[in-house]
């Protein structure tokens, strides 16, 4: 690794940057003065297998050869979660030769942002019940507690707890710390002042008489921006080649967003003439979400999309039938066209492909008029992307839709994700959802753009139903106001925001050894 002030000074950076040791750095955003506005490329994926397909190994690869290419490309992506890390997917920093590092570190503590936001998250939550306990001046109904406790580890056994208050007894949940409203609001405030209006608007609970109670009316927030002083700031890192990566915010695709910050996205289009950004999960939530929750409002434009699949993917889509599981490229194809028409599909190539398989996928492709483009980066690193990095530069006009109105009603919103993107014919909704959606509407906080929460293993809310389905049913369960995110989400089948750990959890694996921490990845 290079020194991080070397990165730094690659990208015009100097006095702006904050030292965490030799390899990473955070940058002041606020003493950056570049008006450029670089060229932005999102990478989604097609629905993955548990084990991931690649979209961050594919998303390093294609910086890497960029720059090798003699582009000044910087990456934008997510913090790594330490509740897969220790438990079954492991680390989210690329593999092989396209990786970000110190990979260790950042899987890990990093430079303390989950610690910050988690910490914030609990001063809110503790906030609420010592103002309960100290006489309720608010009038807050203790039954009708909105916000709840974080922790980032997976821990099943606190995902419904009780807790015992003055004079009250009431349901409480821990949600892991990337599903928390604290971490979507790092993730989208712009500055300082737009992160002190967010963090007021946080709907806490209900009071008493049915009116709204948000983060503000406790006097809380001040100390949360303390709190969250240096977690609003993004981490300067780099890759295997030394090239540029801002890693920053890590919110689950499912409950919130999935994208890196706001400001490292912005960052990176200020400092390079090209920002590799990827969305979590499938395009089915995490681009859609990218779209949807972090362009709107902040002239975020992508100038192509970059669509990962894999053949193992495929094949799981197809109950080991690649030909039939190419349906669920089709359906990925489908619901980005609704946002963009600049999309390129990538084969993440694994090592048991075969040529067969690999010429199975280019002609499906070739038959939708869409470019292909094969990433060899986990075996060849900075050479292995070459290909779909020239093909990335070949795109200078952006293409960009919205697929609704934000003052549309919330039915709406959601009858045109579901119904036109997912192909769903039906949509029931629970009792409590739509009480829900009326007091969401008495109280006029309507007006904010829609997140999705489901499986990320089915276009549906059905992991089992795989490849591209179509005409069937889906259940809006709950529905939950993040209004300091300024989103809502919609909670379809059963989707936890506090998992549990597998049976054999990667942190068996992991040690310090002659003080070196070893099994990480």
């Amino acid at each position: 690794m290079k020194n991080i002030k070397t990165i730094a000074r690659k990208i015009g950076l100097n006095k702006e940057l904050e030292l965490y040791g030799n390899y990473i750095g955070k940058i002041n955003f606020t003493d950056i003065s570049s008006n450029k506005e670089g060229n932005l490329v999102l990478v989604t994926a097609t629905s993955p297998t548990p084990f991931g397909e690649g979209k961050t190994t594919v998303s390093l690869g294609l910086l890497d050869s960029l720059n090798k290419l003699g582009v000044n490309a910087i990456a934008s992506l997510r913090e790594p979660s330490l509740g897969p890390v220790f438990g079954m997917k492991g680390g989210a920093t690329g593999g092989g030769k396209a990786t970000v590092e110190p990979s260790t570190e950042i899987n890990l503590h990093f430079t303390g942002d989950f610690h910050a936001i988690t910490s914030a998250n609990n001063l809110l939550c503790a906030a609420i019940d010592n103002h309960i306990h100290q006489g309720n001046d608010l009038k807050i109904d203790p039954d009708r507690i909105l916000f709840n406790r974080c922790l980032d580890v997976n821990d099943r056994a606190l995902k419904d707890i009780t807790i015992h208050g003055k004079n009250y007894e009431r349901k409480e949940s821990f949600s892991i710390t990337a599903a928390s409203e604290i971490m979507a609001i790092i993730c989208l405030a712009k500055d300082y002042d737009d992160l002190r209006t967010k963090l007021d608007k946080i709907l806490i609970a209900y009071s008493l008489n049915g009116k709204p109670v948000f983060a503000k009316d406790l006097n809380v927030t001040g100390a949360m921006l303390a709190l969250l002083k240096n977690a609003l700031k993004p981490n300067l890192v780099q890759t295997a080649y030394g090239n540029p990566v801002i890693v920053h915010g890590g919110p689950f695709a499912n409950i919130a967003h999935g994208c890196s910050s706001y400001l490292a996205t912005s960052t990176a289009l200020k400092l390079g003439d090209y920002c590799i950004t990827e969305a979590g999960f499938g395009s089915d939530l995490g681009a859609l979400k990218f779209f949807d929750i972090k362009c709107r409002n902040n002239n975020l434009r992508p100038v192509v999309t970059v669509l990962v699949t894999t053949i193992r993917a495929l094949k799981y889509n197809g109950e080991n039938d690649l030909k039939k599981g190419l349906s669920n490229l089709q359906a990925h194809i489908d619901i980005l066209s609704n946002f963009t028409k600049n999309i390129i599909v990538c084969l993440n190539k694994f090592g048991e492909d075969s040529p067969e398989e690999i010429e199975v996928v280019k002609d499906f492709v070739n038959k939708q008029d869409l470019p292909f483009a094969l990433s060899t980066s986990y075996l060849d690193g900075e050479k292995g992307s070459l290909d779909l990095a020239k093909k990335v530069l070949e795109y200078k006009k952006v293409s960009y839709k919205e697929i609704y109105n934000t003052i549309d009603s919330i039915e709406d919103k959601i009858e045109k994700i579901v119904k036109d993107i997912y192909k769903a014919k039906k949509i029931e909704y629970s009792s409590e959802s739509l009480e829900t959606i009326k007091l969401i509407k008495e109280n006029k906080l309507d007006g904010l753009p829609i997140c999705i929460a489901k499986t990320q293993y089915s276009i549906s809310d059905n992991k089992n139903i795989l490849g591209y389905p179509k005409d069937y049913e889906v259940t809006v369960k709950n529905i939950k106001l993040y209004n300091g995110a300024g989103f809502i989400t919609v909670y379809l089948g059963n989707i936890i925001t506090m998992p549990g750990l597998n049976k054999e959890p990667n942190y068996q694996k992991i040690d310090l050894i002659n003080g070196e921490i070893k099994g990480v990845k």
